[in-house]
């Protein structure tokens, strides 16, 4: 059977019209600002570029055509996904960007009619920013989701909920939370958890500090969440109470490979902005660019990026079929996270000290996308689960083969 790894045409005409938005306006606000949104305005800046990205018919190509997005599906995200990545504002200007993006997949997945109209609606046309209130402070859920502490509590109407959470990215400034509490059992358990949706003006509910990390390209920050006695009516569970383990899946999965796609065009933006500069660059009686040492740097980036996008296809080819494809993309999202990082560590040394400054996008680039090895499941957590599938699958067909 042959494979096809073409697109359709209209998905590669979409691809050509986001590169030349990312070109012609989101690079130049983004060199402008060095990278650091914040600095840059913000959410002001937000609405002017996601305006310009409607205009120029580039937004939104992930949500479903009946909230005014293009409806893409996983295969078809990747290489539009990776043409926003090129500019680190490129994800906000296209309303791409984590944890907006996840939130609407999995809200058109999950959410009901109503919910879809308060909260998915806005959300998809840009109108407001959202947050994923999962991970805590130890010892509270992290890495080990099973480890969730913030409670909620059935209350006549609705629910109570009290807890604190950490790095929870985009809160300062969204419109709503979805919140992840556990609703039974005790820490530790791998069920008993449900998902909420509610206003982020709600009374009980506090944005706290932001927390200084490394990056500066993702609006809204990475804070610090209180909830105390926040009540959520019935109407406010998002799925099911007690499936939330179940349901998170829909969207872990989905927005790791999502996470691969943005940040495999910042590396590819490292890579071209290196080889420009060592195919000009007079240095040792030629052009540093024929030099073995740095040709080596290249052709282990062209590696990279070429087997980043081979395991992304498969992973998104999994999730177009409906499977979890948890294996796929925890391969996908541990080799892309350590492969995008070697990609602008290589291009950082190829350009020297230039590659260490503010005159090139370099060096912010580094910093962005370092702590993909942490966000959405360390590389070691990943590795673990691979392994663990691995060795069960063995010992079940060992079981298998001596019934």
């Amino acid at each position: 059977m042959a494979i096809d790894l073409s697109y359709a045409p209209e998905v590669t005409a979409l691809v050509e019209k986001t590169e030349a938005f990312i070109r012609e306006v989101v690079l130049p606000i983004e060199d402008e600002h060095g990278g650091d949104i914040t600095a840059a305005g913000g959410d002001t800046l937000r609405v002017q570029m996601q305006k310009a990205a409607k205009d120029a018919g580039v937004f939104a190509p992930h949500a479903p055509v009946e909230y005014g997005g293009h409806g893409l599906n996983m295969t078809d995200r990747a290489p539009v996904f990776e043409a926003a990545g090129y500019s680190l504002f490129g994800p906000t200007a296209l309303n791409i960007g984590a944890p907006d993006e996840g939130n609407v997949h999995m809200l058109a997945h999950i959410a009901s009619p109503e919910q879809k109209e308060r909260f998915l609606a806005p959300l998809a046309n840009g109108d407001v920013r959202s947050a994923f209130a999962m991970t805590e402070p130890s010892p509270g859920a992290g890495s080990d989701p099973s480890a969730l502490t913030t409670r909620a509590e059935k209350v006549p109407g609705g629910w109570k909920i009290n807890g604190h959470k950490y790095f929870i990215t985009g809160a300062d400034g969204a419109g709503f939370f979805i919140i992840f509490a556990r609703t039974s059992g005790v820490p530790g358990d791998r069920g008993g958890a449900t998902m909420f949706l509610t206003p982020a003006d709600a009374e009980g509910l506090t944005v706290g500090r932001h927390i200084d990390t490394l990056d500066r390209a993702m609006i809204g920050g990475h804070c610090e969440v209180f909830f105390e006695d926040l009540f959520v009516p019935d109407s406010g569970v998002l799925g099911e109470v007690d499936q939330g383990f179940a349901y998170a899946q829909v969207r872990l999965g989905p927005a790791r490979m999502t996470h691969v796609m943005r940040w495999l065009g910042a590396a590819r933006r490292g890579h071209d902005v290196a080889v420009a500069h060592v195919a000009q660059r007079d240095g040792f009686g030629g052009k540093l660019g024929d030099l073995g040492m740095v040709q080596k740097m290249i052709a282990d980036n062209e590696i990279d990026i070429a087997a980043t996008r081979a395991l992304l296809t498969r992973a998104c080819w999994e999730l177009d079929q409906g499977g979890h494809a948890s294996n796929s993309t925890s391969i996908a999202k541990t080799y892309a996270a350590e492969a995008i990082f070697r990609i602008v560590d290589n291009s950082v040394q190829m350009c020297g000290g230039l590659g260490v400054s503010g005159d090139l996008p370099l060096a912010r680039l580094s910093r962005e996308v370092r702590p993909f090895r942490v966000y959405d499941g360390p590389s070691e957590v990943h590795r673990w689960a691979i392994a663990k599938r691995v060795v069960g699958a063995a010992k079940k067909a060992a079981r298998e083969a001596g019934a």
